[in-house]
């Protein structure tokens, strides 16, 4: 009953989102609130904030991965899921800011009869390269990790389409000792490969910025203060996503405290880095000795959009250090305000560097920037496509990964003995006796 609900809330708002998109591209770019100076507003700020978004999955499903965390176990599945419909989600901002969706394809490089190349200095295209791979590898990596549990929901389907299409996406998986070795070397490569595109998403989207001229913007922090800034706002969300599931399926068991402990000690730290690289820009701003840039900094802290940088100071600085103490680290409540909180703070992070553009070089090109009813209608209806992709995955396809749950169970170690709760064999009694060490193992086998 609770999917129930909240997939019926979260459609009604994709819908909405759908009905803004086409009056859109009926009216024009002319009905949001972009202006000279602020040629780049909310449309950008989304982007940003949606490929931020999708740094966790892949960071928890490979980087763990390859440093052979066990812990990540029962949430990689739903985080690498939320890569897949985050970047989406930030896709689909880039191609109706161009302003006409249906000429997208100019930014890439296709041979074409006029002989015309996209250009190569432009960030638009940098993104179409560095997204494009990234949610390319991202789902690929999340396929490959479903094919067992596929083969899986295949064989105990109820009715023939799911067996059909279960058995289409399974890929005729058996389970045979070959697979298992194919399967392992691919999943390997593929975290390899994704690893580094964490790091290089991000840093390309922010180099968007660091390569202009403009106070702000061109400092050479930018890449690690993103990449640090999307780790930080992915693992809020994930904990969101998983607080929200973990109650409505009942997961206690398999997403533990101790997940959630762990969890919250990252975006702790993650949060300092985050405040470490404010503090860098404000000093660099200084020392450089450079007037527009320390007043592009000033303008921020106490310019007109002041209530903006302290709401970001506050959510992604100040709110995470509660997790220094264990009583919060290990209370459900603060952990999802708190998740909450700092996606606040980080979508206000990308708001701060765009909009406080309406102070340049000239005092005389100074303009007011203020978000229209469709601004505000793409950001919250991005949210509802975001969940609604989200719920249908939690209802057709494993948010667990099964296969690895088995691998780290107690008794998928050859040496596991479980504890003799058998009565003592009386004198006389012929009866067999269960052995300690033996119990009923999985259809499929261990991934070991």
């Amino acid at each position: 009953m609770g999917w129930v609900l909240l997939f019926g809330a979260a459609t009604s708002i994709m819908l909405i989102l759908f009905g803004a998109i086409g009056y859109l591209f009926y009216e024009g770019i002319g009905i949001w609130g972009n202006n000279q100076p602020v040629g780049w507003a909310f449309d950008i700020v989304n982007f940003v904030f949606w490929v931020g978004i999708g740094h966790a999955g892949t960071l928890i499903s490979a980087i763990l991965f390859l440093f052979r965390q066990r812990w990540r176990t029962s949430i990689n599945r739903f985080a690498e899921a939320m890569t897949i419909f985050a970047v989406i989600c930030a896709l689909m901002f880039p191609s109706i800011h161009v302003g006409r969706a249906w000429l997208l394809y100019y930014v890439m490089p296709l041979p074409n009869q006029m002989s015309m190349w996209p250009n190569f200095r432009s960030p638009l295209l940098w993104d179409m390269f560095a997204v494009g791979t990234y949610f390319t590898c991202s789902l690929l990596f999340w396929y490959v990790g479903l094919v067992p549990d596929l083969a899986t929901l295949r064989d105990r389907a109820k009715t023939r389409l799911r067996r059909v299409l279960y058995g289409i996406f399974s890929l005729g998986w058996h389970g045979g000792n070959r697979q298992w070795k194919h399967y392992e070397l691919a999943y390997l490569i593929l975290a390899g490969i994704s690893t580094p595109l964490v790091l290089s998403v991000h840093s390309i989207v922010s180099t968007d910025f660091a390569t202009s001229v403009l106070p702000g913007w061109h400092t050479t922090i930018f890449p690690p203060y993103f990449v640090a800034g999307a780790i930080f706002s992915g693992f809020a969300m994930v904990m969101t996503l998983a607080l929200i599931a973990r109650k409505i399926y009942r997961l206690e068991n398999f997403i533990t405290m101790n997940h959630l402990e762990k969890m919250n000690k990252i975006m702790m730290v993650t949060g300092m880095m985050v405040g470490y690289s404010y503090g860098c820009e404000m000093f660099i701003a200084w020392y450089s000795g450079n007037p527009y840039e320390q007043f592009a900094f000033f303008n921020r802290a106490f310019g007109p959009y002041w209530w903006s940088y302290w709401i970001m100071v506050s959510c992604n600085v100040i709110i995470p250090q509660i997790f220094w103490w264990k009583k919060a680290r290990t209370n459900l409540v603060w952990m999802f305000i708190a998740s909450i909180l700092v996606n606040v703070g980080m979508w206000f992070e990308r708001f701060v560097i765009l909009i406080t553009l309406t102070r340049d070089f000239l005092p005389s090109s100074w303009g007011w920037y203020w978000p229209t009813i469709w601004d505000f209608t793409m950001l919250i209806g991005s949210f509802g496509l975001f969940f609604t992709l989200f719920l249908l995955f939690l209802r057709f396809l494993p948010m667990i990964s099964m296969v690895e749950v088995k691998g780290v169970l107690p008794q998928a170690d050859p040496h596991h003995h479980a504890p003799d709760t058998a009565p003592a064999a009386k004198p006389g009694d012929e009866r067999p006796r269960p052995h300690p060490g033996i119990e009923p193992g999985p259809a499929l086998g261990g991934a070991s």
